[in-house]
């Protein structure tokens, strides 16, 4: 790759970020307040990915548990994706279709809300989960890409960016990840006592 392929796939990137930021503003808005809701409920979230998703997921839960950028209240948020003996265990006892789904049905309660990312939005382990957390009562938002994929139609609130390349969707998921945390941390640091 030459110089300027690579400042391209710079531009490409930033695009799509840029994009992404000027037509999802609203629907960002809405997944902060979603959360800061849910936690003010005494509720939790359940993040869930698959991949460079599962990282992201993980990337997520720790900004919330601990800090994004503040120091503030700590807040419950759990990553699916980190117990290896979990994983392992549902996907050679049952099925990896069901690794989130069962870990749903173990620790969702109603009002928790189930964060799943997906640059496909077709994953069947996040469909099953989806399906079982409304089923229990939960709230269900998702990051996907691919417009009119089933994860979406399955989200009370879905942020989708409207690209193919996995690549560009994880990055456009990174920068409206940290724009939700630091909208929900902002929230925290401003709340009086």
């Amino acid at each position: 790759m030459n110089d300027t392929a690579l400042v391209t796939w710079f531009e490409e990137s930033a695009r799509c970020i840029a994009t992404l930021g000027t037509t999802c503003s609203s629907i960002i808005q809405k997944i902060a307040e979603a959360i800061i809701l849910c936690f003010l409920a005494g509720n939790k979230v359940l993040l869930m990915g698959n991949g460079g998703s599962a990282s992201q997921a993980q990337h997520f839960a720790a900004e919330l548990v601990n800090r994004y950028r503040h120091d503030r209240l700590a807040l419950p948020a759990i990553a699916l994706t980190t117990d290896t003996s979990v994983l392992t265990s549902i996907g050679n006892d049952r099925a990896f279709a069901e690794i989130f789904e069962r870990q749903i049905a173990a620790l969702g309660r109603p009002g928790d809300i189930a964060w799943g990312l997906s640059t496909s939005g077709a994953s069947p382990n996040m469909i099953s989960a989806f399906t079982t957390a409304r089923r229990m009562g939960l709230r269900t938002i998702s990051f996907t890409g691919n417009p009119g994929n089933e994860l979406a139609q399955l989200s009370d609130l879905a942020l989708i960016v409207d690209a193919t390349h996995t690549g560009r969707i994880q990055e456009a998921h990174l920068c409206a990840g940290h724009a939700v945390c630091e909208l929900i941390e902002h929230y925290y640091r401003t709340r009086k006592p």
